[in-house]
């Protein structure tokens, strides 16, 4: 992937994530003994009955596009009205060179996919 396409999917990568994260705290209150939230929360889709996790960084080519992954709310802080994340879809898309149940890319557009693979 060239350098332009893999800092087009960064910002996407960084809002998917920082949309899992919010509201989802773990211990006393979400907060951490500095008073930082601690999210818990993993980046995680579920596409064909399997759940994909994030890989970060790494090379790879999109192929053609598979269907729609689903990306599983959170809702660890259940008395904060404010803090759950609804469930959503994500388009997927084949790895070249990867079977699908390995790995696939998901993304809005292939140029902004991020890598997955089956946990």
């Amino acid at each position: 992937m060239t350098t332009a396409l893999r800092t087009l999917r960064r910002p996407l990568l960084a809002a998917l994530l920082l949309t899992a994260a919010v509201g989802c705290g773990e211990g006393e209150g979400g907060m951490e003994p500095g008073g930082a939230a601690e999210a818990s929360c993993a980046y995680v889709v579920t596409y064909a009955d399997r759940s994909y996790l994030d890989v970060g960084g790494s090379d790879f080519t999109v192929g053609e596009r598979l269907g729609t992954a689903t990306v599983p709310g959170c809702d660890d802080t259940p008395n904060d009205s404010g803090g759950a994340v609804p469930e959503g879809r994500i388009t997927a898309y084949a790895v070249e060179g990867m079977d699908p149940a390995v790995a696939i890319a998901v993304g809005d557009t292939p140029a902004e996919a991020t890598l997955m693979k089956v946990r």
